[in-house]
Order: structure tokens, then sequence, then C-alpha cells
């Protein structure tokens, strides 16, 4: 009996995603509820479920397809079905040996990997790129989720096969190459639905607000000095890493509650402020920036923002996030710093009216007591909508947030 494999809910007024990718190939056991796919959405990658258990029947739609809530994306084998499925594939594999290779089947084996990799299940710039580099898949060693290959995978094979071939080919080929034009390939890639998602909402922040960035610096020596002091001990009795992050998220929670309007909101011609910190965190993912919400932040301790943080980046990594955490947040942290940035002007995240953007920590000379010191210092940026944030209110915070992180005792005594 098959049973069809649907689109699942997508959340509040998602009505279509795009196909990702298969993660189980037509005739291959799947167990209930294990993920057989996974789809993107405007905000998240969601994995679909197998509705029941059996064997995996044939893929209705293709990676890169647009899929609608509800559709039939697949269909799985269960009951009788599944049990005569293996069966039917047994004389195909017994009689392989003693028939003869067809030519036909000799030139299809390389594109599908000599039966090693499903074709259909490899993303569109992965089946790009091996059409381009003209690279067997079956010899491309994945490094992807579950060994799956990605695009350098293929790139870094097709480099390993020209230095093989180079020793050879350079002799004949000498000549003529001193005179050829070097190749200059292009590569279209259709953006994500998530990628799309975030190029509108940024050029919408840009046209619908009136953008203005402030900067200071901070001294982070007081900060590192305790980190490196109770890292050992955080970690032994919280069950995670002590970063930096734990430290600015309770002094902007504080400067929040010093200055409002920075933690407010414009709806219509009506100026929304909140009495609790949602701070949405910036975190790298796959499939891009995603920005999950730490609720309620000023109610937490440093190890709970930690804890949660952490939580966010393992599962943004994995696709696992849901709609829900992605939903609200009443401020925005961004750390460029641990890309290297040193310095930046950060893009709100509307309908919010702030984000503070953190860069890489540099030994800077600075005046200290009339002498010149050395010191870990941090550009802060702070981007705001200067139709509900003046140019007052935003200093303040930033000198808020510098005086508490180079006093974290402030942390402890609400200063």
């Amino acid at each position: 009996m098959a049973t069809e494999v649907l689109v699942p809910t997508l959340g509040e007024s998602i009505t279509e995603a795009t196909l990702g990718e298969w993660l189980k190939k037509p005739g291959e056991a799947v167990a209930a509820d294990e993920p057989i796919a996974s789809l993107e959405t405007d905000k998240v990658s969601v994995e679909v479920p197998a509705p029941v258990a059996g064997v995996m029947g044939a893929h209705a739609v293709q990676p890169g397809d647009t899929v609608s809530v509800g559709a039939m994306i697949a269909t799985i084998e269960s009951g009788d079905g599944a049990a005569a499925a293996p069966k039917a594939d047994a004389p195909k594999q017994d009689a392989a040996p003693a028939a003869a290779p067809a030519p036909a089947a000799a030139q299809q084996a390389p594109a599908a990997g000599d039966g090693n990799v499903d074709a259909a299940a490899l993303s569109p710039s992965v089946r790009r790129a091996i059409l381009e580099h003209g690279v067997d898949p079956a010899k491309v060693k994945g490094t992807g989720r579950d060994g799956r290959i990605t695009k350098e995978d293929v790139v870094a094979a097709a480099g390993d096969k020209s230095a093989a071939a180079a020793p050879a080919a350079a002799p004949a080929a000498a000549a003529p190459a001193a005179n050829a034009a070097p190749a200059r390939a292009e590569e279209r890639v259709k953006m994500t639905r998530l990628r799309q998602t975030i190029a509108r909402r940024l050029k919408e922040a840009q046209d619908n607000a009136a953008l203005l960035t402030t900067f200071n610096d901070v001294d982070m020596t007081a900060v590192i000095e305790a980190r490196a002091k109770y890292k050992d001990l955080f970690e032994k009795k919280h069950g995670v890493r002590l970063g930096f992050m734990g430290f600015f998220v309770k002094a902007a929670t504080m400067a929040l509650k010093d200055i409002p309007a920075v933690n407010a909101q414009i709806q219509g011609d009506e100026i929304v402020y909140h009495d609790y910190a949602d701070i949405s965190v910036a975190v790298s993912a796959p499939q891009g920036l995603v920005v999950p919400v730490i609720r309620d932040a000023d109610q937490l301790s440093v190890a709970g923002v930690e804890k949660t943080i952490a939580d966010f980046g393992k599962r943004a990594k994995d696709g696992t996030l849901k709609m829900d955490e992605m939903k609200g947040g009443t401020f925005t942290i961004s750390n460029g710093g641990v890309f290297g940035s040193l310095m930046s002007t950060p893009i709100i995240n509307p309908p919010q009216s702030a984000v503070l953007g953190l860069h890489r920590i540099e030994e800077r000379p600075v005046v200290r007591n009339g002498q010149v010191v050395v010191r870990p210092m941090m550009y802060l940026a702070l981007s705001y909508d200067h139709r509900l944030i003046d140019g007052r209110e935003a200093v303040t915070f930033l000198v808020a947030l510098k005086n508490a992180i180079e006093d974290p005792t402030r942390l402890l005594i609400d200063l």
C-alpha cells in the first residue's frame, strides 16, 4: 500500500517552500518519523518526516522545485508493497554479473555514480558542478551532512583529477597552452528562498527607516581576565563554554532599561515600548544568516544566555531551528567579529529600531592615567532608526554598554 508524503504546515502565513534535498532514495527503507527530505522556507529549513514505516517510493518533485503546503512530494510503500519491493530488485542483482554490459548503460553509469550516488538526490548546484567539471560523483568523497556531496567536494575532486592528468598531458599541450586564452567560467545558481527573504527584508529596512550608525570602543581587559579566570569552573558547572556574548547580552538588557526607546518599535503612528527584552542574535547557518530570539533575556543569567546561544548555533547548522524561535525580538546583536570584521554599519531587523554590531578584539595603544598602554579594544556600532531614537539616546546607550563591559561588577549590582 502506498502512502503519500505531503508538505506539512510550515507556519503562519507560509504557503509554499522549496525542496532543498532528498534524504532518502527510492527503494531505501525508512522508519516512521524519520526525516526523508528538507524544505527551505522564508525563514528556516524544515525536515519532512516519513508518515509511516516502509520503503521509499518515487520522488514526485526534485531539489529546487517549489511546493505548496499539502502537496504530495513522494510515496512510501508500506505493508505488502514494502515487503515485495526488495524481492523485485533481487533478480536484477543476481542477473547483473552474467549479463553483458550494454554500451548505453556504460555511458549512463558515470552520471549516476556507478549506482552508488543518486543524481536526483544531489542539489542543483552540485549537479551543475559535476557536469561542468566532468567528475564521477561515485569517486567524490562527501563532506556534507550524513556524507552528502557538496559543490566544494566536486571542485576539489576536479582539482585532484586535473593534477593527476597534468604530467601526461603537459608535453603535448605545451605549445597550444601558451597561446590559449584562460578559461572564464560562469555559473548561475538560483537564490534560495531564505536568501531571497533576507535580501528583501534588508532592502525594506533601508527604504522604510531613517538609518544612522553611531560608534564607540570598549576596553575588553576586564571581561577577558574574568573569562580566563572562571572559564573552566563555568564550563564544569554549567556544561557550556563562557564566551563574550553572555556579557554583551546582559549589558545590553541593562542599557535597554535605561534607554527604552532603543528597545521600542514604530507601529503606524504609535510607538510601542516593551518592558521586556527579547534579544535576537544573528547566527550563521549553511543557508544564510538566521536570527533566533532569546526570550526574556533580561531575566536570564549569563549562563542561561550562553546555553541558549550554544543551542541556537548547533541547531542552526543542523537546520532544526523552529519557526517560532525566529519570530519577534525587540533588539538585535550581530557579532561580525567572529569573522574578523574590524568595523561595520549593521542594518536593523524590522520592525525593530536598533541593532548592535560587535567586532574583532584588537590590541591598540590607548591612554590610561596619562600613559600610553596597549589594551584589547573592540569597536561597537549601533545602527538605529532616527525617526524614533535620537542621537543623544543612541550615544547614551553605547556608553552604558561600554561602562558595563569595562567594569563587569556593574552587571552584578545592576548599575
